[in-house]
């Protein structure tokens, strides 16, 4: 697989979230029959023209994340008296063509002026040359560190989220207070939890898919690199090939594997089970006490808004205690875009304080801004408590060589597909000297 390889994302379930659904949609996901491009035409005299990868919300339509996007794009319209118009990609029916091939076969022709797009793409256009620099904008100054440096390719700012979207574990609190565990906070107290779940009837206590396996792995691999102190260091030394990913990589495959092997993951029905609808309904009738998703699943009804126990979220399991993982999207603009100072003009309002407000209370989510807080729902909490103390690994990050998100998942299949730890620490090496060779 290399680097520029197809990055199948699952079918959205639900009204996901505009980021987190670009996430969950276009990379790592299936392929099927047909592909609807619309194109909303705006007669306008400034127009900028957006690629995204759902439609318009309608006025009968009920689309909260939609909505959010819809009111930031209505405020910059406002503001400058341009129009947007939507280039939208659907997945009503499938077709060869995934959500990132589309976006990068547009953005490397043109075709648009603003693009919301997946981290991998962010990376391959950036390093293309294809995004413009966003570093003058004046909403940057008012970004989280995390969010630059998840989205800054040789030395550029090529594009900016409209949400941090977090991934966590979602636990059925009652059944944990049934047999008196306590939230794991380490991988060795996390098996613990499982062993006794087990132990009393619980035929497979983490409900898991093909694509967010992932998420375990990162955090363990990462939460040092994070949060150690010398991130930048660690990064150069895996871009020289001085470090090697198997490294880090490793002890988060042997704990799947420990899982699998304990029968504590169905690796089986994971490897064909697409995100929330393979593992969503067994959560739910609370047959399954441990399920992985995004911070936006628990405001969700159409996942886990509304169940019928006390749930709370956390971070994944690491040495240094429940780590979040977030994988970064973006708004990016084309360097050789049409209306390119339109849509530079236009993503500066869509990401100033005031839009990001809005979209903010709009989905309950954690804002790129520094400056933009929400309150959040009791039960993601202790999810966003670890973030507020500065603690998560990114699941994306443009400076690395080596794309993270896509390429981590598609080993993890490799495992659940009964490939050894040892093949796939064996294919992160290959993955590595690739991405390396390909920018020297």
């Amino acid at each position: 697989m290399d680097r520029n390889g197809e990055r199948r994302f699952v079918k959205a379930v639900g009204a996901c979230l505009v980021c987190a659904a670009v996430l969950a949609i276009t990379a790592c996901g299936k392929k099927g029959n047909n592909n609807i491009l619309h194109v909303e035409d705006a007669e306008a005299e400034r127009a900028v023209n957006m690629f995204s990868p759902m439609e318009k919300t309608e006025a009968d339509t009920v689309n909260t994340a939609r909505s959010a996007v819809d009111k930031t794009v209505i405020m910059a319209e406002e503001k400058l008296g341009i129009k947007v118009s939507y280039v939208t990609y659907t997945a009503e029916d499938y077709q060869d063509k995934t959500y990132d091939e589309v976006a990068l076969d547009r953005a490397r022709n043109n075709m648009d002026d603003l693009y919301l797009l997946n981290p991998d793409t962010i990376r391959i256009l950036g390093e293309e040359g294809k995004l413009a620099d966003l570093s003058e904008l004046a909403s940057v100054e008012n970004l989280r560190d995390m969010v630059k440096a998840a989205n800054v390719v040789d030395g550029k700012l090529v594009a900016i989220p409209q949400e941090v979207v977090v991934y966590g574990l979602f636990i059925n609190k009652d059944m944990f207070d049934r047999y008196e565990l306590e939230l794991p906070n380490t991988p060795e107290e996390f098996l613990e939890c499982c062993r006794v779940l087990k132990e009393n009837g619980v035929e497979t206590p983490v409900g898991a898919n093909r694509w967010w396996l992932e998420t375990f792995v990162l955090a363990q691999a990462y939460a040092d690199l994070y949060n150690g102190g010398n991130t930048g260091a660690e990064i150069e030394a895996l871009n020289s090939g001085e470090s090697k990913y198997s490294d880090y990589m490793r002890p988060g495959f042997e704990f799947l594997q420990e899982m699998i092997d304990k029968g504590y993951i169905d690796a089986g029905k994971a490897y064909v089970s697409e995100a929330i609808e393979g593992e969503g309904a067994d959560f739910l009738a609370q047959k399954t006490p441990i399920v992985m998703a995004y911070w936006g699943a628990a405001n969700t009804d159409t996942a886990y808004g509304n169940p019928d126990f006390k749930m709370v979220v956390i971070g994944f399991p690491t040495d240094r205690g429940q780590m979040p993982v977030m994988p970064m999207t973006g708004l990016g603009v084309g360097t050789d875009a049409e209306h390119k100072e339109d849509a530079l003009q236009a993503l500066e309002a869509m990401t100033s304080d005031e839009a990001l407000k809005v979209y903010a209370e709009t989905n309950k989510v954690i804002s790129p801004s520094k400056n933009v807080e929400v309150e959040c729902i009791p039960a993601l909490k202790p999810l966003n408590d670890r973030i507020q103390e500065n603690v998560y690994v990114l699941g994306a990050n443009a400076s690395m060589n080596m794309e993270q998100w896509g390429n981590t998942c598609q080993v993890v299949r490799m495992l659940l597909n009964g490939a050894t730890v040892d093949e796939c620490m064996a294919e992160f090496d290959r993955l590595q000297e690739e991405s390396n060779r390909s920018v020297k």
